[in-house]
């Protein structure tokens, strides 16, 4: 069988990664290649490398209809394909003219709730509308749909006026983190220097999550060093037996004599090690207790970069934490509502930070609010990024592309989207295992659930989301867990092999049962 996917190009984006992803796992007996319009094509060395065939129609930017459908038709013409796939706005209206001219069935995808209540806040004006009706008036051309969730094919049925019979869903995947299994090792190199290397050991509690130790009413953290080369440099968390105030943090011994004597520490790794490694420590002698600082201490109890920051009676901030995001820089993200509860955030635990990737046409008006909330120390717009999810799974090491002025080891994953389709990013986030806070869009719910696998929050509510982010800090083993959860539920159901699958069987059933005769084929315009 053979199969002509369009798509409008090549960028770095969540659909268009989808795609790389599945049709280069299409079996042998599915000849598939990807047609794209515009000259954008970040991604066009991985297609290349994944061995998918690309062909380029070379249309200028940014419609432009005429010239592509010709075009189109004209090779259509010359590959002769069973079967035509869409993908993305411009190449539905353009394949959906093609596909009717030429008489090649067209199966057609929907990835985003363009149409949506919540949509049409951020779609203003007659383009909108153009667009819309476009849509909807050449949505009866293709013979099948593949939604990539559940409530994408509901609200396509409201307002497209789709059959619901002729809808299959296939949701988003992504690869499975393989996970490292080494030897068990001798007591005498039982350290904290790799998270991994532990989880042997410990009973492989698998965690992603920066864990805080909490006595009482304390978090004791730890803060990072700079820079930070390998997982034996991770994160050290402190386990105190008693609550202090603020006045004591700053005398070591004062700490030793509230805390008693530290008998261990934690060392957590980055996200991928999904551990968490306990290394044993001799008491010290009371000798020993100087009231240099909290960080002549740890250096006494084994050379840990760390240091103990109190910022309240009940919260003990020394472990950074670290919120990730990224996406296309646009309103609908939301990342707006993310910057505006952690400012929240920050007035209570003053060494978080929160960084989001990403490029887009929003980006004046997220650094505008940065500057007006005074958080230029604390968030971070570093641009694009090749593949986030190598952030996700860095294990604490620095990324190369990473500028941003701190480690590139996140605890935690914010996802405020506004509407979405079923979003790859989450399905990343999942895989790694990485505690999540997600939006409660619909497309969201199909992939997590609420305390069990995340914590979801009211869509657009940057104060609900505040109240999500303060839980992620003070319950950081809660966190832990469901991140642990996530990740199973995400290797269950959203491994890429698993979903390349399905998305070819559909193609299979759908496409002619015999190839077109080839006096048809000669026939076409």
């Amino acid at each position: 069988m053979k199969v002509l996917f369009t798509q409008d190009a090549l960028v770095n984006a969540g659909a268009e990664r989808s795609h790389l992803e599945i049709l280069s796992r299409f079996s042998p007996d599915t000849e598939a290649a990807l047609v794209y319009f515009y000259p954008k094509q970040e991604l066009k060395s991985e297609y290349e490398k994944a061995g998918v065939r690309l062909i380029f129609l070379d249309i200028p930017e940014t419609y432009h209809f005429p010239l592509a459908i010709s075009r189109l038709v004209r090779l259509i013409r010359t590959e002769k394909p069973d079967l035509l796939i869409s993908c993305l706005w411009r190449a539905d209206i353009i394949t959906r003219i093609a596909s009717w001219i030429t008489g090649v069935p067209l199966l057609g995808t929907l990835v985003n709730d363009s149409y949506s209540p919540m949509a049409w806040k951020d779609k203003k004006g007659l383009k909108y509308k153009v667009v819309y009706w476009l849509d909807r008036l050449t949505a009866g051309i293709p013979v099948h749909w593949i939604a990539n969730a559940q409530a994408l094919a509901d609200s396509h049925v409201k307002t497209l006026g789709l059959k619901k019979e002729t809808i299959s869903v296939v949701y988003r995947g992504r690869r499975v983190i393989a996970r490292e299994v080494r030897p068990k090792q001798s007591s005498s190199d039982k350290t904290a220097s790799s998270g991994d290397d532990l989880s042997e050991k410990e009973g492989s509690i698998e965690s992603s999550l920066a864990v805080t130790a909490v006595t009482g009413d304390v978090i004791a953290r730890t803060r990072y060093s700079l820079p930070r080369t390998n997982v034996g440099e991770d994160e050290a968390i402190f386990s105190i037996e008693n609550s202090f105030n603020q006045e004591t943090a700053s005398a070591a011994e004062d700490l030793s004599e509230k805390a008693g004597s530290i008998e261990s520490s934690l060392a957590v790794t980055g996200v991928t090690g999904d551990v968490i490694a306990r290394e044993v420590r001799p008491k010290q002698s009371s000798s020993d207790k100087t009231a240099s600082s909290a960080d002549d201490l740890s250096e006494k109890e084994g050379s840990i970069e760390s240091s103990l920051a109190v910022t309240g009676v009940t919260a003990v901030t020394g472990v950074t934490k670290h919120f990730i995001s990224y996406g296309r820089l646009l309103e609908r993200k939301g990342f707006q509502d993310a910057i505006h509860a952690f400012a929240q955030v920050l007035k209570i635990y003053p060494d978080c930070t929160l960084t989001i990737f990403g490029e887009g046409p929003f980006r004046k008006e997220l650094e505008d609010q940065i500057q007006i909330l005074g958080l230029q120390d604390s968030v971070f717009l570093p641009g694009k990024i090749s593949n986030p999810m190598d952030l996700l799974v860095s294990n604490g090491k620095e990324h190369p592309t990473s500028d941003i002025g701190h480690p590139t080891s996140f605890h935690c994953f914010l996802f405020p989207s506004w509407y979405e389709g079923f979003s790859g990013a989450l399905v990343e986030a999942m895989m790694a295992g990485v505690p999540i806070i997600a939006s409660d869009i619909p497309m969201n719910l199909e992939a997590v659930t609420d305390g069990k696998t995340a914590l979801t929050f009211k869509v657009g509510d940057p104060q609900d989301l505040f109240s999500k982010m303060k839980v992620a800090l003070e319950h950081p083993e809660q966190m832990a867990a469901m991140g642990k959860e996530a990740r199973r539920e995400a290797e269950a159901r959203f491994d890429i092999e698993k979903i390349a699958r399905e998305y070819e069987g559909v193609v299979k059933r759908i496409s002619p049962p015999q190839p077109f005769p080839q006096e048809l084929r000669d026939r076409l315009p």
